[in-house]
């Protein structure tokens, strides 16, 4: 399956403010600032961020959680 830019990043800040809540750290960027910072990524770049390949999962799995 393929997913758009905009999926991406939504699941992307999914993932943040999840990260973010289980452990929050008050240098960490808030989704906002996060958001806007991956807006400037790729789609190669967005599939790379989410770390897939090292986190035993495939993309389509990391958007079934995410996305």
């Amino acid at each position: 399956m393929s997913y758009t830019k905009a999926q991406l990043i939504d699941a992307l800040v999914a993932e943040w403010e999840y990260l973010c809540h289980d452990d929050y750290d008050p240098e960490d960027l808030t989704p906002e600032e996060y958001r806007k910072e991956i807006e400037e990524l790729t789609i190669e770049q967005l599939i790379e961020e989410t770390d897939t390949e090292s986190e035993g999962l495939t993309l389509d799995d990391y958007m079934e959680i995410y996305g």
